[in-house]
Parts: structure tokens; C-alpha cells; sequence
């Protein structure tokens, strides 16, 4: 998606998890504890990978897209398809995605990434503020910004 910004990458916890989990540190039930709306939500609105389960390693990985953000409102932890988040993304001005990764044989369940969407990304789509005014983005207005915060800081 050409908007996706501020990537975090869980992979490293992911590793650092099956490790431990290799190691006798951390047992299997510790891990695989996927809740029932987690499931469901990824049995109806995630989406199938290829990728095997590092657990049971007999099923393939659903993940499934968790949107929040302050124009969501009510629709703020929902889950949603990845074909929803482009329209998403080109409507609200900036909202958070969490991938998680989910096995709906053995209930293993882990955050994949996350990443910020909107129209905020995008590169020549912002928008003009007040504080620009009619100018746009020329110098002789980027110049009369630090004189105009100073004459509202002395009032």
C-alpha cells in the first residue's frame, strides 16, 4: 500500500517467543491462547497465507487486520479485510493497523506488525491548513509563520 508509513516489524519477538518456547521456558498453552473473537475474526475477516503454523505446523496462518484511530469512532478495534484498507485509507486522515497472525488449529496467536494509513501519507495530497493561508508553501509565507507565532506568544 503506497501510504503505509511508520512499519514495526514484530518478527524478532516472534523469533524470541518460539525460542523460548523451544527451550522448555515457556510452554505450549502460554502461547496458543487465542481468544474466541480473535478466531472468529480471523475465521471472517482474515486473510489465508501460505505460511505454516510454527507450532502445529499442520494448518496455514490467517492474518487479520485490526484498525484503530480517532476518526473511527465506533468502528475503532475492528477487524477488517485488507481490501477494505485502501478505501479506508483514502476517506480518514491517518489510522493504525495491527497485523496478527492467527492459527485456527492450535490457537496460536501473535502480532505481526503495525503500521500507520491515511491520507496524511500521501505526498502531494495534503491539505492546505489555516496556518499556511492562501500562500500555499512559497517562502514569504514560511517567513511570516515564526513572526506571527511571536506577536500571539507577546499577547
Amino acid at each position: 500500500m503506497r501510504t503505509q508509513r511508520q512499519v514495526v516489524d514484530y518478527s524478532l519477538q516472534k523469533r524470541a517467543v518460539l525460542r523460548e518456547l523451544l527451550a522448555g521456558r515457556v510452554g505450549t498453552y502460554d502461547v496458543c491462547d487465542a481468544s474466541p473473537y480473535l478466531k472468529n475474526a480471523a475465521r471472517f475477516h482474515g486473510e489465508p497465507t501460505d505460511e505454516r503454523c510454527p507450532i502445529c505446523r499442520s494448518e496455514n496462518l490467517t492474518h487479520v487486520h485490526y484498525i484503530y484511530g480517532d476518526e473511527l469512532k465506533q468502528s475503532a478495534g475492528q477487524a477488517r479485510t485488507l481490501a477494505e484498507l485502501p478505501m479506508l485509507a483514502m476517506t480518514l486522515r491517518e489510522f493504525q493497523v495491527f497485523v496478527v497472525e492467527v492459527c485456527l488449529g492450535c490457537d496460536w496467536n501473535h502480532l505481526v506488525e503495525q503500521y500507520l494509513l491515511g491520507r496524511d501519507g500521501l505526498a502531494g495530497g495534503t491539505e492546505i491548513g489555516p496556518e499556511q493561508g492562501a500562500g500555499g508553501g512559497d517562502a514569504s509565507s514560511a517567513d511570516a509563520g515564526p513572526v506571527r507565532r511571536r506577536r500571539e506568544a507577546q499577547r
